[in-house]
């Protein structure tokens, strides 16, 4: 079985609903993250890391929108709100910094006129943790990620 990630709110490849848009910036979205579900995930499993990614901000380094480490291995979905403080996350989890200077979900906020595509991605990892607090950076979480990395299953979609 293939590791799939999937979503009740999104479509791949298709445009990001306005519930899932930041508040700010220029923006009125409702800032909510979205629903997550996964299947499939590698044998050997020991916990997941959820990334939001925006490969195409214009800051050389992209923008992370979303960082949740430590999710149990048995977790197979995230429901809508969860990044968003609107839903507890399982026990353990823990969310890190994001570009916009602060723990938790933080929607599409692309600069007006550009499109961008935001990059899901569910991360099965062979450590029930690493060694993240809610103020590690992107950087530090793919750093930790890279090392412990069983597979990864994404979906990608866009906002203008």
């Amino acid at each position: 079985m293939a590791f799939t990630l999937s979503s009740n709110d999104l479509r791949d490849g298709e445009k990001m609903p306005e519930r899932q848009v930041f508040n700010g910036m220029g923006y009125s979205g409702g800032n909510v993250s979205p629903h997550l579900a996964w299947a499939g995930a590698p044998e050997g499993t020991k916990s997941f890391v959820i990334t939001v990614y925006d490969p195409d901000a214009p800051t050389g380094s992209g923008w992370w929108h979303w960082l949740v480490a430590n999710l149990p291995a048995d977790t197979r979905a995230l429901p809508q709100g969860a990044g968003s403080g609107l839903v507890n996350l399982p026990a353990g989890a823990v969310q890190c910094r994001t570009d916009f200077g602060k723990a938790g979900y933080g929607g599409a906020a692309p600069p007006q006129g550009e499109s961008h595509r935001y990059q899901f991605n569910v991360h099965a990892l062979d450590v029930e943790s690493i060694e993240v607090d809610e103020n590690a950076s992107g950087a530090m979480v793919g750093f930790n990620v890279h090392f412990h990395s069983l597979g990864k299953a994404s979906l990608t979609v866009t906002y203008i």
